[in-house]
């Protein structure tokens, strides 16, 4: 897959505890790690038996869409890919429909245990949708959101900055 991606990021309220594990329609494990690279993200993805290499553009601040390039990849030539990462993510991700829209939300493992977060694909920047009530702020914006910042800089060294009721 390749082509423009349109994606906002949420906080999620911790005050509504776990409801989207009752409302997911599925679930999955994620092992991630990320290849360093100037002018992209690169990514490995590991999700049950599928692999994944995923290239993305950087976004400017305040952009929501992106170029994505996303090709599937064998088991072997992800473990490989693997060794060229510099720290990993390990996540489960919920997948919730939502009046209309999937909502993937992702809690955290490992050294980024507590930390919850929620995205929703667009077709395009103005396309209109409504959130659960335990989504909150939105985060696409904030750089300590980013999966490829939490593999060097984990939710502990920067939880304080969070909002109490997202902690």
């Amino acid at each position: 897959m390749s082509g423009i991606e349109t994606e906002i990021k949420f906080a999620i309220k911790k005050k509504f505890g776990t409801p989207w594990r009752d409302e997911a329609q599925s679930k999955s494990e994620i092992r991630q790690g990320y290849i360093p690279a100037e002018g992209c993200t690169v990514r490995v993805r590991q999700r049950g038996e599928k692999a994944f290499l995923t290239i993305k553009e950087h976004k400017g601040a305040g952009e929501l869409s992106r170029y994505e390039f996303e090709k599937e990849i064998s088991l072997d030539e992800a473990e490989h890919l693997f060794l060229l990462c510099k720290g990993f993510i390990e996540k489960t991700r919920y997948l919730v429909d939502y009046r209309g829209h999937t909502f993937e939300i992702d809690e955290f493992h490992g050294e980024n245990e507590g930390l919850l977060l929620a995205e929703v694909e667009l077709h395009s920047e103005e396309e209109a949708f409504e959130t659960p009530e335990y989504l909150g702020m939105r985060v696409s914006h904030i750089p300590y959101y980013y999966n490829s910042f939490i593999t060097n800089h984990p939710y502990p060294t920067w939880r304080e900055k969070v909002p109490e009721e997202y902690r």
